[in-house]
């Protein structure tokens, strides 16, 4: 018996003209295009969310520049098999056509030591890597690979591209052909694919699917959550519950609620979430609504994100657990936060200005002599480690950034500035 390929396997697109999505990549004179169009492409980073096409989208690369195309994925690969397919090119020569796509899905997932390993032949040109991850790049590729690489980033499909997907779908697949469809509503159906294409296609199908013995089938909302039901996620870690849940989680930790918190952090655990992406969140925030209030916050959320990291899923969640009831009953402060949006402001407002000539450095015998350095006072050489000169440009003298709340750890903060400098800071 022939195992009939899922609905969405099934419409994956042939060429680059039936690909939908990603125009800000592909439109006419959109960067991506510019290169297919001058048959030169660089290495490459997809980063997006599932379902947008982003292995669809290098094989159709590869067949559109008349490319070989080698596939790996990162769960189940490793140094070895990289080293195969490109010991598999290098030893083709002059038989093998130029420019080989290595295309490696979830690279995320590749360790540093496997990253590594196709860094030579990267830099040689003997492959062109086209990797795909859902991940920030910034974070799981290696630094040395990814200044290799070009990053483009993939964003979900819109309403419009998934309407359009759902009716090619009804109106070229031989399986749906067979049946009358009516589409009297789809919203139900856009909101559970959450921009991914797969799910949409893969639990519209479950959906006919129920309807084996009859051969007209009326699609409205009612029919599409009474069905899916049971195959759809309560958490959708890559559409927008991912972003909402994420902002409950840490407001609940800025509110001091450590209940609510450890609620929405069981729903992401619940949900699938990478627990690396929490714990950056916990150090943000222990940062953001905490800081100076409780500078040992963020000593722990880091600490946290170390231990996550080291100790791995699912025992990994207690220490989430902990750091989130920690953060969450910690005092609060937010002046650090505040004073940086304050400098960062006035940065944009006047530009770079001259840096006074006492901070200046002066390893040379002219820049001493244009002034550089002198008038400087060092600081330890004065009672208590102090003396009072100029720091800021002249320009912005006296100018206050910091700024204490309520928190008495910051008042602490704002009365030594006081003290220190008088009335040369204060509001």
């Amino acid at each position: 018996m022939k195992i009939q390929a899922p609905l969405a396997e099934r419409m994956r697109p042939k060429t680059l003209d039936e690909y939908r999505g990603q125009d800000h990549l592909l439109k006419e004179g959109a960067s991506l295009r510019r290169a297919l169009d001058s048959g030169l492409i660089p290495s490459m980073i997809f980063w997006g969310p599932p379902g947008v096409g982003k292995t669809t989208l290098a094989f159709l690369i590869a067949s559109h520049l008349n490319r070989p195309f080698h596939t790996l994925s990162a769960i189940s690969s490793g140094v070895k098999d990289v080293r195969e397919v490109i010991q598999k090119v290098e030893s083709a020569g002059m038989f093998q056509q130029s420019g080989t796509i290595l295309f490696i899905d979830e690279i995320h997932r590749f360790s540093k030591a496997q990253q590594d390993s196709l860094l030579g032949a990267v830099e040689k040109g003997t492959i062109t890597l086209i990797g795909a991850t859902t991940e920030n790049p910034s974070f799981e590729v290696i630094s040395a690979l990814l200044s290799r690489c070009q990053v483009y980033t993939l964003k979900g499909h819109t309403k419009d591209s998934l309407t359009e997907i759902l009716h090619t779908a009804i109106a070229q697949d031989e399986q749906l052909q067979s049946k009358k469809i009516e589409l009297k509503e789809i919203e139900a159906l856009l909101a559970i694919s959450g921009g991914d294409a797969r799910k949409l296609l893969n639990v519209f199908e479950i959906i006919i699917g129920t309807f084996k013995d009859q051969s007209e089938i009326v699609i409205d909302n009612a029919l599409v959550k009474a069905t899916a039901q049971q195959s759809v996620a309560s958490y959708d870690k890559d559409g927008e519950q991912h972003y909402d849940i994420i902002s409950a989680f840490i407001k609940s930790i800025r509110g001091s609620d450590p209940n609510a918190a450890v609620y929405w952090l069981a729903r992401m655990v619940e949900g699938g979430e990478d627990p690396k992406f929490i714990a950056r969140r916990l150090i943000i925030s222990a940062s953001e609504d905490i800081g100076l209030a409780n500078p040992n916050a963020l000593l722990i959320a880091n600490n946290c994100f170390q231990a996550v990291q080291s100790v791995g899923w699912p025992e990994s969640r207690i220490i989430l657990s902990q750091c989130t009831i920690y953060l969450a009953n910690s005092p609060k402060g937010n002046g650090a936060y505040q004073a940086i949006n304050r400098a960062q402001q006035l940065v944009k407002e006047t530009g770079n200005l001259g840096v006074p000539l006492p901070l200046r450095n002066a390893p040379t015998k002219l820049m001493k002599e244009l002034g550089y350095g002198q008038g400087y006072k060092y600081s330890h050489d004065y009672p208590g480690n102090f003396a009072a000169q100029e720091f800021l440009p002249q320009e912005i003298t006296g100018t206050n950034f910091f700024s204490a709340g309520s928190n008495s750890k910051e008042k602490d903060v704002e009365e030594n500035i006081n003290r220190l400098w008088g009335n040369k800071y204060k509001k």
